[in-house]
């Protein structure tokens, strides 16, 4: 077993929210950045529309503090909205000082517009914004002095002081267990400071827009820590994964429908525009409409896919706008400068999570959650398009102005991992089979549209998983696949409890068994048992 490795600052996720805070912090502190693959493995890698800020004229911040709200239906936080937009464009001038290279017209950040925004407000590197922004980041993360990364290092689980000796009461947290997936051991991490940027848990799905990476540890890691979580039911699925067996969870952006795209049903059925027969925004209302507009048509008409036409667009305006959504396709054999993209919805947005304040701290003293890990309450019951990457910046920075004010604070002697456990010849098979389980009946009945008898057959399921789970997680060996199933029934369990409290359809969460909304928009809000 090796020693303690011992840090000021554990952060625990390497997207944006997770080296915004590094970068940050490492004038003042020693800082430890795990991930759980390779620094540009998370899902700001993957996020391609961009990020929204107000800088054009006659926009402002009520503005987008009120497409926010709208998005949101009714459960957005106003004073964590306004937080986030009125600091919003400092956080781009902070990415833009760092060197980003976001798209410009005329020597002016060039802005788009998307879905739910009134205004063209969407700051962005042509259609792939995050992968320009991490690239930045990690290139400074990797020449900063005061930052240690830790590549394929997966969090086993949160250390509190219920872990100590004296069996406290687990309000206070002091590091973390990390599995080396290389060396396939558990490491223990000491710091005063810990910060979850695990992002979310789209692979709980079947279909999904995340990486694989998604399986949302810090989530389930907090909860079984004590904090609690809020608004779980609300599961953004973009309504424009491209439909491919060859492709991926590849993600066509909203900023595509922004810039004109019209969503139709495929030629044998007419190529119908069918957005202007569900809303009169059309392809721009925000996407929990949209998406459940694609998943009704779908089924209506026995559908795989519908079809999303850019065609109408110059080729040059393609290629400026969406180089790689073009190319991907071309290697596809599609054309979209002559032909439609297919399309299907898919899991893309966590926006509920641990239940924070303005500063990113949780209710775990010296534990902190930022990014899509978290609920802060700017996104409600549906995120606007392009709010989140800013959320990542605006309140990672807002947990380094706390740590930073925090008292200095000792650490104790943390227990060492007991690995005395052993490998069972079955295991990976066991989990393999539990795995596509669970994301199929999650996607059969805890997707876009819900009810009380699919709710319950979840439950059911997730109780059998969990049982199994237990028995593995006790007696053998943690392996990553371990430990991301583990985290993924945890959050299942938690999206299930969260959706069988809200007796209404608001925002993402839509039962036919309750279609209505209530006359008054509470949160949901969960807590952990006591221990």
């Amino acid at each position: 077993m090796t020693d303690i490795h011992r840090f000021d600052v554990l952060i625990i996720g390497s997207g944006l929210a997770g080296l915004t805070a590094a970068l940050n912090l490492a004038p003042t502190h020693r800082v430890a950045v795990i991930t759980k693959r390779a620094l540009l493995d998370g899902s700001s890698n993957w996020a391609q529309g961009g990020i929204a800020a107000v800088l054009a004229e006659g926009d402002s911040y009520a503005s987008h503090v009120d497409d926010t709200l709208v998005a949101g239906a009714g459960l957005c936080d106003l004073e964590a909205t306004q937080f986030t937009v009125e600091n919003a464009p400092a956080a781009i001038s902070w990415l833009q000082e760092l060197g980003v290279p976001f798209t410009t017209e005329h020597g002016e950040l060039h802005l788009t517009r998307e879905g739910g925004h009134s205004h063209r407000r969407i700051v962005h590197a042509a259609d792939a914004t995050g992968a320009a922004v991490q690239a930045t980041l990690v290139e400074r993360v990797r020449n900063t002095p005061n930052v240690t990364v830790f590549e394929h290092h997966m969090l086993v689980d949160l250390i509190t002081d219920r872990q100590l000796p004296d069996g406290a009461t687990g309000r206070r947290c002091f590091g973390a267990y990390v599995l080396d997936t290389e060396e396939d051991e558990v490491m223990t991490f000491s710091a005063a400071h810990t910060v979850l940027a695990t992002g979310g848990a789209g692979k709980v799905y079947l279909y999904t827009t995340n990486p694989d990476t998604a399986t949302g540890d810090g989530i389930a890691a907090a909860w079984r820590a004590g904090c609690q979580v809020g608004n779980m039911e609300f599961i953004q699925f973009h309504p424009t994964c491209l439909y491919h067996p060859h492709a991926k969870s590849f993600l066509i952006t909203e900023a595509v429908r922004g810039e004109g795209g019209l969503l139709k049903l495929p030629p044998h059925l007419g190529g119908h525009r069918f957005m202007p027969d569900h809303d009169p925004r059309a392809e721009l209302a925000p996407r929990d409409v949209v998406a459940r507009a694609i998943d009704f048509e779908m089924k209506k008409h026995g559908l795989d896919c519908v079809h999303l036409d850019i065609s109408h667009q110059s080729p040059e305006f393609l290629r400026e706008h969406f180089p790689n959504i073009l190319a991907r396709c071309a290697e596809l054999g599609i054309d979209i400068t002559r032909e439609p993209i297919p399309v299907v919805p898919a899991a893309h947005y966590t926006c509920g999570g641990v239940v924070t304040d303005l500063n990113g701290r949780t209710e775990v003293a010296g534990l902190y959650a930022v990014g899509e890990t978290t609920c802060t309450g700017l996104h409600g019951a549906n995120r606007l398009a392009s709010n989140s990457l800013v959320e990542c910046m605006v309140f990672a920075q807002a947990a380094v102005a706390a740590i930073r004010q925090a008292p200095g604070a000792q650490t104790p002697a943390l227990p060492l991992w007991d690995d005395s456990r052993v490998t069972d010849a079955d295991e990976m098979v066991v989990i393999s089979h539990n795995w596509d389980e669970l994301r199929r009946f999650m996607w059969d009945y805890v997707g876009i549209v819900r009810t009380n008898k699919r709710l319950e057959r979840a439950a059911h399921r997730i109780t059998l998983l969990q049982r199994e789970i237990h028995e593995f997680y006790a007696s053998f060996h943690v392996t990553r696949d371990l430990l991301e199933l583990r985290n993924l029934v945890q959050v299942a369990d938690l999206i299930v409890m969260s959706a069988m409290l809200r007796r209404e359809s608001r925002g993402l969460h839509y039962s036919l068994d309750y279609p209505d909304l209530l006359p008054e928009a509470r949160p949901t809000v969960l807590v952990p048992p006591a221990r």
